[in-house]
């Protein structure tokens, strides 16, 4: 059989958002890096981050403010260690951003303009507009691809991590099989480490705000390598969403709200004083679970986000993206509230790491949203996602370069066998279980749960498997298949966290448990380590 290509470096990086690209510019300096992208290095979630990211720059403010407004939102499951760790590197790496060349929004005096998001205590969001994350990832590109250490695939899919299942030996992580998309071929990359910064599940449901590339590809890549997951049950929901038919999920940012828009019911009469005395800027858990409730009880296809009671002028500056937007889908912001529903956001959950961003196994870090710090608990508080990546990354970076010189390149992996498998002319099975999935995703395992649709749900994930399986053993890989594969891996990982879970806290709401109780603890699977991939 022909000989794949074969690719060597110090540090593999499966990702290309915030965190990947954070973590390649702080190493290459000292190790040659190579970086996956899924899809166009601008195509992920860190690009159409609106909001912006949490820091102290205001002398009112306090680390110790921005400490308990996340152990609150967190709803008693934060790891304190975790959140200490990351709010007090908080300004350091947003100056790193700032001397890159990121350009946050400023005052007339020169002073940062610091939005007020959901359940922070003070202004303390710097942010590029509505515009964040492009400002952010357009940035961390252009660094990137003048940096003569660091080597960019693009159109790449990671299939497996190389582990010691593969090759024998320690448990530690070796380099990873990817799919080539352009010459359609698996590859092999060794690597003395490699990081996975491959975002979120959130595609594992019918409604997200997330882009298509979020399909749990590295939470499922770890647990198949051996890999801790905690905390799978708490999936943010977004609870702003633009509805509308052409808007491709297009996110409504938080910090609508934080400038005073209010939600309505379609009769024009607001509903989230009802909910909460924070009322629309209360924890994106409870704005959620009021919109979904008011929906579901007047049978509305959507409620409405509305700022048309500010004067033209502020809407345009300080919410260009999303004013343009909604024009062009016909939607005047300043003189009519905008259709929201709820969508799948962020998954607060993942590979469960150390404040290094290390796993359980040897070389193997996760950083960002695909990890599990701690930082999140039962509720992600808005503009801490980011955050968490620029820390991580750091911390990672730190890490690594410290154990460089002691770590061997392995550069005899073997190769990937597709001897005994063929072209696949029944591509529509993908799309149908990929629909199936999504569909009851979103209906047993959403914003609210009851043991029954947990285990319905459970049901035909097992079926799925069964298919997927079946269907990776005969057939050549492709990107829907691989998409597919972990996201059913996935799936399971979140029912059974729910299941788990015999109680309602933060974003886990389950009918048939509505009560808290009195300790909280975090919800961690462990593989069964005779589990092949």
């Amino acid at each position: 059989m022909e000989q794949m290509s074969h690719y060597q470096c110090d540090v593999l990086i499966i990702g290309s958002g915030a965190a990947g690209l954070t973590l390649a510019l702080q190493l290459a300096d000292h190790a040659r890096v190579t970086v996956l992208s899924k899809g166009p290095l601008t195509e992920g979630s860190t690009y159409y981050a609106q909001g912006g990211i949490a820091a102290v720059f205001d002398e009112n403010d306090s680390i110790e403010s921005h400490i308990e407004d996340t152990l609150v939102a967190g709803a008693g499951l934060c790891d304190i260690e975790a959140v200490k760790f990351t709010t007090s590197h908080a300004k350091e790496s947003l100056q790193w951003l700032i001397d890159i060349g990121v350009g946050f929004d400023r005052i007339d005096d020169g002073q940062f303009h610091l939005n007020q998001e959901g359940g922070h205590s003070h202004r303390r969001i710097l942010h590029a507009a509505d515009a964040t994350g492009r400002a952010v990832q357009t940035t961390l590109v252009e660094q990137t691809k003048q940096h003569p250490n660091i080597t960019i695939l693009e159109r790449v899919n990671a299939v497996d991590l190389i582990t010691n299942k593969h090759v024998g030996g320690e448990q530690r992580c070796y380099g990873a099989y990817i799919l080539n998309r352009i010459n359609q071929r698996v590859e092999t990359i060794s690597a003395r480490f490699v990081a996975l910064c491959t975002g979120g599940a959130s595609k594992v449901y019918q409604y997200t705000s997330n882009p298509d590339v979020a399909s749990g590809d590295g939470i499922a890549m770890a647990w198949r390598a051996g890999c801790q997951v905690a905390n799978m049950e708490f999936n943010q929901f977004h609870p702003t969403c633009l509805f509308h038919p052409n808007a491709q999920s297009f996110l409504l940012t938080e910090a609508l709200r934080g400038e005073g828009a209010v939600l309505r019911r379609p009769d024009g009469s607001r509903f989230m004083p009802e909910f909460h005395p924070a009322a629309e800027l209360a924890p994106r858990d409870v704005v959620a679970r009021a919109i979904d409730y008011e929906m579901k009880r007047l049978g509305a296809d959507c409620m409405y986000l509305d700022i048309s009671h500010k004067p033209k002028e502020f809407i345009q500056e300080h919410f260009p993206n999303i004013y343009d937007k909604c024009l062009s889908l016909g939607i005047d912001i300043s003189r009519e509230p905008m259709p929201v529903v709820p969508a799948a956001h962020y998954t607060c959950g993942g590979v469960k790491t150390d404040l290094q961003a290390r796993t359980a196994v040897n070389n193997l870090y996760a950083i960002g949203e695909v990890a599990y710090t701690g930082l999140h608990g039962a509720n992600r508080m808005a503009s801490n996602s980011l955050l968490e990546c620029l820390v991580f990354a750091r911390a990672a970076a730190s890490d690594i370069i410290a154990q460089l010189d002691q770590v061997s390149l392995r550069t005899n992996l073997p190769a990937w066998d597709e001897s005994q498998v063929n072209d696949s002319d029944e591509e529509v099975i993908i799309q149908h279980n990929w629909h199936e999935l999504r569909l009851f995703m979103w209906d047993y395992v959403g914003i609210v749960r009851t043991n029954k649709r947990l285990q319905r749900a459970l049901r035909r994930i097992e079926l799925l498997q069964q298919e997927i399986h079946e269907y990776y053993s005969n057939f050549k890989v492709s990107n829907n298949l691989l998409e597919l594969r972990n996201l059913v891996q996935v799936a399971e990982l979140i029912v059974r966290s729910a299941m788990a879970r015999h109680e309602s806290r933060g974003l886990h709401y389950n009918l048939d448990y509505p009560e808290l109780l009195a300790e909280a603890q975090p919800t961690v699977l462990t593989p069964a380590q005779q589990k092949s991939s």
